[in-house]
Order: C-alpha cells, then structure tokens, then sequence
C-alpha cells in the first residue's frame, strides 16, 4: 500500500494593505502531520512588484536569524510562537519599496513538502474607509449619543427637582 506523503499546510492572508511608516505583522501559521521536530525550519522571502529576483527576509532554525544585509536589514523581527504553529515577522517602518509579494515556507522534517504561503502587501500612503472604520464610527457615534441622552435626562431631573423644591417653599410660606 502507498502512504500518502507527507506535507506541511501554510497559511497566510492574500493581501495586505498598510500604511507608509508603520509596522505590520505578517502572520503565517501552520499545521504538519508530524509533531514539530528540533529541526523545524521557516524561510520568509519577499519579491518586489517588478518580478525581480527574490530576496531573503527572515530565517528561523532553532532559533531567529536576522539577515546581515538587504533592504528588510534591521527592520523585521521574529514575532512567532513554534509552539502554536505561528512564524510570523514583524515589519517595522514600512516603505513603499516594500510593495510586493512575501512567502513564508515552512519545514518540518520528515514533512518538508507542502503549500508556500504568500501575502501580497500594498504599502499606502492612507488608509481606505473599510467597514471597521464604518463599524468603528458607529460604535463611536451610539456612545456619543447614549452620554447626550444620559446627560439631558439628569439636568431634567434636577431641573424638575428644583421646581418641586420651589413648588414647596412656596406652599411652606403661604401656610
């Protein structure tokens, strides 16, 4: 009988937008039919928008390795967690220069097979009106809204308690 062979399944976002300047977590999980071996091994590489060659970003093996040169050089971090299947990066500042396509390639022997994940990142200079924007202008708006009806109510109240006050000082004084 043939057994089926072994593979590592990555997993990424499609696309990613991001502002000029900030930092962004590229996020890549896995999942393996084995359990993680010592020799667990992630290659993150980047190819910019013009298809030219690919260039390294990220290295992990045992442990992080940070890349001597390159334009990523002193601005990706290791912000994964091996235990949880997640081999994510950290970009900091970013460019757009960075504009392109990220892979995240993971093996763990004897799975070192498998799916390549990859994230098309668009650096841009501001951030589109998306429904959590929408969702966050709501949500601001209702608890506006909620503390102009809370505050209304109480001044009626005092107000109305102010009259009644006066309605029996009044009364008081005419007895």
């Amino acid at each position: 009988a043939l057994w089926p062979a072994a593979a590592v399944e990555v997993h990424t976002s499609r696309e990613v937008d991001a502002v000029n300047g900030t930092n962004l977590r590229l996020k890549c999980t896995f999942s393996s039919s084995n359990p993680i071996s010592q020799h667990l091994s992630v290659t993150w590489n980047f190819q910019p928008e013009d298809k030219s060659s690919h260039e390294p970003v990220f290295y992990y093996l045992k442990e992080p390795y940070k890349l001597p040169a390159g334009r990523f050089k002193e601005r990706v971090t290791w912000d994964g967690n091996i235990e949880r299947n997640d081999v994510s990066i950290m970009i900091w500042n970013l460019q757009p220069t960075d504009n392109g396509t990220f892979t995240c390639q993971v093996k763990n022997p004897p799975d070192v097979g498998g799916t390549i994940g990859e994230v098309r990142l668009r650096v841009v200079q501001k951030v589109h009106f998306s429904e959590i924007h929408f969702l966050a202008v709501a949500i601001g708006s209702a608890c506006v809204l909620m503390i102009i009806v809370v505050t209304v109510v109480i001044i009626c109240r005092h107000h109305r308690k102010k009259a009644q006050d006066k309605r029996t000082e009044v009364a008081d004084t005419e007895l």
